[in-house]
């Protein structure tokens, strides 16, 4: 057994050596990013319908008087705008780093594989028959979709000859949201709520609230520092999960608390964002590109980078066609289908 755990060990040292960490690299992610994200902070609350000077935004947020119509619009429409794009592109981006981390899948992403869609259709049914249900409840009931979606989803994928691949996950993935999808549809023309549903269908934070922060900030914050006390057992787990058992990690453990907080950051993030894909599969990607394979480094730079993504996209949103918004799925999709292609192609040329 001690040969056995020397052997994995040589194993394990190979591979880090061969995909090095740089943390100088995500040193500078972190640092600047922090920078770029103050900027597009303040870029995203002066730009508008209504663009507002520097200065107004400055006093709105730290002398904030109600009797200015342009403070009430920073207080209470932007500034939980930018604050829940921040929020939701880091728990996107967080939850595809450990899905792709712990399957060791490249096309890994709660939008692919069936989490967002698992989400919408609860919230849907929760439209339906719950109106007015209060907004921490939609939050739990989105958890409660995405695990729904996620467990058909690697259901229907290990039915398939062969066993579960990367591209037979996506291929289920994308028939179970199609197939959740037309469901909600269904739902909301029967019920007559299409109108309350429009939100999620399109994706974007226009309608972010302040107690909707207020109610999923905790979570979030939760879940993304139990991804970085994690994310040293998820580098062991994308080095194989032989190496992981060998260096003494119960993978069956870490497995579950990363599912679980998988569960916790994509539901949430669909209850206030709705359906925006390919943020966890485009970061995570870009961010292993940057500083190597060390979770430790991956997650917290991915939780920058992706609210970094989300930002400045919702002000591309707004400023495409002023004064309509363009949905903000659909200009991250713009984004994320060539790239999802790339990948999907040099997944098939390896298999």
């Amino acid at each position: 057994m001690g040969q056995q755990t020397h052997t994995l060990k040589q194993g394990s040292t190979s591979k880090q050596e061969q995909f090095r960490s740089r943390p100088w690299a995500a040193t500078l992610i972190l640092t600047g990013g922090v920078f770029a994200l103050i900027l597009g902070m303040f870029l995203s609350v002066s730009f508008g319908a209504a663009d507002i000077q520097f200065s107004v935004v400055w006093d709105a947020i730290f002398h904030f008087n109600p009797d200015i119509t342009q403070h009430q619009i920073i207080q209470e429409i932007r500034l939980p705008r930018l604050l829940g794009g921040a929020m939701v592109g880091a728990s996107f981006a967080v939850a595809g780093a450990i899905m792709q981390g712990m399957t060791r899948n490249p096309l890994a992403d709660s939008g692919l594989l069936g989490l967002n869609a698992g989400a919408g259709f609860v919230i849907a049914l929760c439209f339906a028959f719950f109106p007015g249900l209060p907004f921490m409840y939609l939050i739990l009931y989105g958890f409660l979709g995405a695990g729904v979606g996620a467990g058909l989803v690697y259901g229907i994928g290990s039915m398939a000859k062969g066993g579960l691949t990367p591209v037979r996950l996506v291929l289920a993935g994308a028939a179970l949201s199609a197939l959740l999808s037309a469901l909600s549809e269904g739902i909301a023309l029967y019920f007559k709520i299409g109108q309350d549903l429009a939100f999620w269908y399109a994706g974007g934070v226009a309608g972010t609230k302040w107690f909707q922060l207020k109610v999923m900030f905790p979570w979030i914050a939760a879940a993304i520092l139990g991804a970085i006390v994690l994310s040293r057992s998820i580098t062991m787990l994308s080095l194989g999960e032989d190496i992981a058992k060998g260096l003494g990690q119960r993978t069956a453990l870490v497995k579950l608390a990363g599912t679980v907080i998988v569960l916790i950051l994509a539901g949430s993030a669909v209850a206030v964002v709705g359906a925006v894909g390919f943020v966890g599969l485009i970061i995570p990607h870009l961010t292993r590109y940057l500083v190597g394979v060390d979770y430790r480094w991956i997650i917290p730079c991915s939780a920058i980078m992706g609210s970094l993504l989300v930002v400045f996209a919702d002000l591309a949103a707004r400023m495409v066609n002023p004064p309509y918004e363009t949905p903000l799925g659909a200009l991250i999709a713009l984004i994320g289908v060539p790239f999802f292609l790339y990948l999907a192609r040099k997944e098939r040329r390896e298999m």
